[in-house]
């Protein structure tokens, strides 16, 4: 079982784009990293197949600092939704290092956000650092507060369905 799933990725969320950007510009000037999650396009509305990246994965013991970003690999869970990387270059350059290249064989799709974190200071590359092209799609998200609306009513039932 691959950690990571095939199939073309679409596009990326313009909500998850935004967090992104959002993300890396509160943890300049240190670097910002996260993985990648998709969803398949037809279970968001989009006429079309494949996938959609919808949400970044910040995983627990991830340390940064001006240059580098390290996941904790132990701390990564198996999560068959995963699709690729997020992270940030604070110095602004939108090309993939060769550190970042050594990280890409993961995923299909590895976005590096740079300084100043605008709408189009963003890039994504596959799995070999080639340049890829990444619609930016307005899809509608489930909120993720919806996760935690649950009743011990709505437990109890799926506990009595086991």
């Amino acid at each position: 079982m691959r950690l990571f799933r095939s199939g073309e990725i679409i596009g990326i969320a313009a909500d998850t784009l935004d967090f992104a950007l959002e993300a890396s510009e509160e943890t300049h000037p240190d670097e910002y990293m996260g993985l990648l999650r998709g969803e398949d396009a037809r279970n968001l509305g989009l006429d079309r197949e494949g996938t959609v990246v919808t949400d970044v994965l910040i995983v627990p013991g991830t340390e940064s600092n001006p240059v580098s970003a390290t996941v904790q690999t132990s701390m990564i869970p198996n999560d068959m939704r995963s699709v690729g990387s997020i992270h940030s270059h604070p110095n602004g350059v939108l090309e993939p290092s060769d550190a970042d290249l050594a990280t890409f064989g993961n995923g299909d799709v590895h976005i590096i956000v740079g300084f100043p974190y605008r709408k189009s200071d963003w890039r994504a590359f596959d799995r070999e650092g080639n340049e890829r092209q990444l619609d930016v799609l307005t899809v509608d998200l489930a909120d993720p507060e919806s996760f935690f609306d649950f009743t011990q009513e709505d437990i109890d039932s799926e506990l009595s369905e086991k």
